[in-house]
């Protein structure tokens, strides 16, 4: 999937998403990177208002799988392992 087309989705489903609890979303990895393959999924750093819980995070996580029509890895920054945090924060793209 494409950069420009992950976009677009994401910012016309901007309003669903903070009925979800979603605070932010960016873009991380080879989709941010414009260089996904067919297999690949879309990277995404969340940052959920509390109460974070299971049910909410496997909600928006749902959501954007069917949406985007594809496998979503979503990750907040809590969760994120230490050794590739910082690559994240270098290319994440932030689409609200």
């Amino acid at each position: 999937m494409k950069r420009v087309q992950v976009i677009s989705t994401i910012k016309n489903l901007q309003t669903n998403l903070k009925v979800l609890g979603v605070n932010s979303l960016a873009l991380f990895g080879s989709v941010a990177r414009d260089e996904a393959q067919g297999d690949s999924d879309v990277n995404i750093l969340v940052d959920l208002k509390p109460p974070i819980t299971f049910d909410r995070y496997m909600d928006v996580k749902l959501y954007l799988d069917e949406q985007l029509g594809t496998r979503v890895d979503l990750v907040t920054w809590k969760a994120l392992k230490p050794q590739i945090r910082e690559t994240v924060k270098q290319e994440a793209i932030y689409v609200m």
